[in-house]
């Protein structure tokens, strides 16, 4: 695991290469697939997570966004939603999924330009409909959690109100 430290003065620092590195370098490494982990210099704290958020952030800003407008606001929604935790793991799951089929072709993904991209898309039809299927288990068994969740918040919610009635058994 690759230690990146990140000290007061926000300078970034690559334990492993012994040399400060810019968010630019830190995203190569994301993008590299090296597991890494950036600490706060002085408490240890973890920082990964918001690293990889600025990065992200950074991406969103410059040039063509991933993320619409509608999509960051239904996500913003989710927060303090009580499906909240099952919504990160359906996206991580549908990322997952996406990049398994994206090894499946073997493509890079620099290589596959929109326009190439749609072209595959219309003479791959039957063999994407295959492919896609998969991505429907995921979604199953988030869909399954969330409505086992569900039927346990109502049971214990209808258990609350009969024991504040009284009628409790």
């Amino acid at each position: 695991m690759r230690t990146i430290k990140k000290y007061p003065n926000r300078r970034l620092y690559d334990t492993q290469a012994s040399a400060y590195v810019t968010l630019a370098e830190v995203k190569k490494l994301v993008m590299n697939g090296a597991a890494m982990v950036v600490r706060d210099a002085k408490t240890g704290e973890d920082l990964t997570r918001s690293i990889l958020l600025q990065i992200i952030l950074e991406e969103e800003s410059a040039g063509v966004p991933m993320f619409s407008e509608a999509v960051l606001s239904n996500i913003i929604r989710f927060y303090g939603h009580t499906m909240q935790g099952y919504m990160g793991s359906y996206l991580e799951n549908h990322v997952q999924s996406f990049m398994d089929w994206q090894s499946k072709l073997g493509a890079n993904p620099q290589a596959l330009s929109p326009e190439v991209w749609a072209q595959f898309m219309q003479w791959q039809n039957p063999l994407m409909q295959n492919m896609f299927s998969g991505l429907a288990n995921p979604s199953q068994n988030v869909m399954a959690q969330m409505q086992e969740q569900m039927q346990k918040q109502i049971q214990k919610n209808a258990e609350q109100m009969l024991g504040v009635l009284g009628l409790r058994t």
